[in-house]
């Protein structure tokens, strides 16, 4: 069985619980509901990540500026060396798009637990409510990195591409949503854009046929199986999106990482931007 192309940003509970007292080892949990995850127990050592308060700008519609990263990881203990471990709610969703804001801003050390907080519980791995107080860290982030982002006026650029196949445009939310039928996935019913459906040219290729049931990852040759089936090969770009950017993370991680695609950009407006925007062509 073919490795990773990247599996040193991948670990598994084990290393994870091995590793917990290690002064150079600092675990985050990053969520979307944090008091119905976080509060209720986690890995020891954790400290939170609220993914709309501390990863995302909410005045500017935006991810954190490289200043507001600087002092997220001080606060948290996190040093230029530290190896960090990202785990969280909703299938990593949420991990995987703060591992990619991450990577934005030039953070090498960085690791998603394979499994997420599922998997953690589900093996009875030892969990905790206590909420560490590290000392504060040293950690000054990098310039962005904008080979690893696609903004709205990059996917308009793109649209000729897409269609010539010189660029794979994933939209990676479910066919429902993708077709139009619904405007919001089901675990947000209400948080929907004014319209339905998909950016032209796009490839549906769900997030979740890249997991198991347990959350973890599958292997590298049924996941080249998949991309290779929807045409999405290495030898083009790829954008990924979804609804507000969290799924396609994911699949950004899965492209980039574990297959080791050399040019793959997350597009995080998606279609909470392009679906609400007027004059802006859609597909159903």
């Amino acid at each position: 069985m073919a490795a990773y192309a990247h599996p040193e940003v991948l670990v598994e509970n084990d290393w994870l619980e091995a590793h917990l007292g290690d002064p150079k080892v600092r675990v985050a949990e990053v969520d979307y509901d944090p008091a119905a995850n976080y509060a209720m127990g986690h890995v020891p050592g954790s400290v939170l990540f609220d993914w709309r308060k501390d990863i995302n700008d909410p005045v500017g519609r935006d991810i954190l500026s490289a200043e507001a990263l600087t002092g997220l990881f001080q606060r948290a203990g996190i040093d230029d060396d530290s190896t960090l471990v990202l785990y969280g709610d909703f299938n990593n969703w949420f991990a995987a798009f703060a591992f990619w804001v991450f990577s934005y801003y030039g953070v090498s050390q960085v690791k998603l637990l394979n499994g997420g907080r599922k998997k953690w519980i589900v093996e009875d791995r030892p969990l905790t409510k206590e909420v560490p107080t590290p000392p504060r860290g040293r950690f000054s982030a990098r310039p962005a990195d904008p080979k690893l982002r696609a903004y709205l006026e990059d996917v308009r650029a793109a649209l000729p591409a897409v269609r010539a196949g010189r660029l794979h445009l994933v939209d990676v939310r479910g066919p429902k949503e993708f077709s139009g039928e619904i405007t919001a996935p089901p675990e947000y019913p209400l948080e929907h854009a004014q319209r339905g459906g998909h950016i032209p040219g796009a490839r549906n290729i769900p997030w979740a046929l890249a997991v198991r049931d347990d959350g973890t990852f599958k292997s590298r040759e049924e996941l080249e199986e998949i991309y290779r089936r929807a045409g999405v090969l290495p030898d083009a770009p790829v954008f990924t999106y979804c609804r507000i950017g969290e799924r396609s993370s994911h699949t950004w991680f899965v492209l980039k990482f574990l297959l080791g695609y050399p040019d793959v950009r997350n597009y995080d407006g998606s279609w909470t931007e392009w679906g609400n925007l007027i004059r802006t062509p859609i597909e159903k």
